[in-house]
């Protein structure tokens, strides 16, 4: 599947200036990168596919809920989950080709050093994608139809997600 983690074609305004309506009430001056035919032809995301954040903040949810009762990976998190939800729903929107709110609020993701100060060794691996493999299990398109991710998009993910949680592995058992 081409166009897939962010490797899409999509219109870009690169620069707006301030006040810059033209006579007929339209915005003049602005500079756009790309198409609209490259925007017209280009494959959905994996964002688009899935329906949009909702079904990442699902996703994240599930994952989550069951990292509350893991004695394993609860003490490496702070005693509020909120924002580490928001966190990670909000990452992997934006790399699965949603809105970039992420870099956005947080900069650049660095997924290494952010988890640097987290002892994670190969347990802390494991359950980490035990749970996330449980919340892919469990996933569901969010569009209202209640139809499972589909076989090819699942792969994607839990391939990503492998690969990640192997990455950030930062010490031996």
């Amino acid at each position: 599947m081409p166009g897939l983690g962010g490797d899409f074609y999509r219109l870009l305004i690169v620069s707006e200036p301030e006040n810059s309506k033209n006579d007929e009430g339209s915005l003049a001056g602005v500079t756009v990168a790309g198409s609209l035919q490259e925007v017209m032809e280009a494959p959905p995301t994996v964002y688009e596919l899935v329906g949009g954040q909702s079904f990442f903040d699902d996703l994240v949810n599930r994952f989550y809920d069951a990292v509350e009762a893991d004695p394993v990976l609860r003490p490496l998190y702070p005693g509020d989950l909120r924002p580490s939800r928001a966190r990670l729903a909000g990452f992997l929107g934006q790399y699965w080709g949603g809105p970039p709110l992420y870099s956005q609020t947080r900069g650049h993701p660095r997924l290494r050093l952010r988890h640097m100060p987290f002892a994670i060794g190969w347990a802390e691996r494991e359950a980490w994608m035990r749970h996330m493999t449980a919340a892919l299990d469990a996933a569901r398109v969010a569009n209202g139809s209640g139809r499972r991710l589909p076989t090819e998009i699942r792969a994607l993910m839990f391939d990503y997600f492998d690969n990640a949680a192997t990455f950030l592995v930062n010490r031996g058992d």
